[in-house]
């Protein structure tokens, strides 16, 4: 069973409340803060501690726990001299984890020399998100590895369903790696399958992950394209 863990989000708009709600269905322990009472108040019944306070006020911010919280979340954008006093504050008081979010390539380097553990873009990864699901249809998930990789999860393309791995030749003929296989048991749990044998045969409703280049990971769009009755 994974370890509990306790995270303070500052700043519940769109992007810190989804995170503390996706945070909290996860079974973690969540404590979000946020200066305007209705966005406290929506999520005061589904994260462990929700509170309107001050972020930039050190002595609020440590009278909710903030400072024994294994992971913070800054997700203040709009007003960056609030968003760099916090991280600064929090660092202070010793959370050792500190995610922030950065709404420009600015901000995003002056967090980076604040010392913060991760720094944000939530716009333009959705963004390169919508782009690639442009480029490659019916795109499931999406991890850019670097300016030139990434993995995608897509549902296995018609052609390769009832084929093993060894027979399609992934790597030679498409130059992808396939990373795993998700499935669906007879009970409908989903079941993930990494790093499959070369004799695995592919079924339909599989999804695959699949890591390559991005100018071959666009080559799939003709196999993924939904077939025209």
């Amino acid at each position: 069973m994974t370890k509990k863990r306790s995270f303070a989000v500052i700043g519940l708009g769109r992007f810190g409340s989804a995170t503390a709600e996706t945070l909290a269905n996860l079974g973690q322990e969540v404590i979000g803060i946020d200066s305007s009472e209705e966005e406290v108040r929506q999520l005061s019944d589904v994260i462990s501690l929700a509170v309107q306070l001050d972020a930039t006020d050190e002595k609020a911010l440590r009278s909710v726990g903030v400072h024994d919280a294994d992971v913070a979340i800054v997700s203040i954008g709009a007003n960056i001299e609030a968003s760099l006093l916090i991280v600064m504050m929090v660092k202070e008081l010793g959370v050792q984890t500190i995610i922030a979010k950065a709404t420009t390539a600015l901000h995003g380097r002056i967090l980076e020399r604040l010392g913060v553990s991760r720094v944000v873009f939530p716009e333009r990864e959705m963004a390169h998100r919508v782009a690639h699901s442009l480029v490659v249809p019916n795109v499931l998930d999406y991890i850019e590895l670097s300016s030139d990789y990434s993995i995608i999860e897509v549902p296995v393309p018609a052609t390769f369903v009832g084929n093993t791995l060894r027979e399609l030749e992934l790597r030679s003929k498409y130059g992808l790696t396939l990373i795993a296989i998700k499935r669906r048991d007879a009970r409908g749990a989903e079941q993930t399958n990494i790093a499959p044998s070369p004799d695995d045969v592919l079924q339909q409703d599989d999804v695959l992950a699949l890591l390559g280049s991005h100018a071959r990971l666009a080559e799939l769009e003709p196999l993924l394209r939904p077939a025209k009755h």
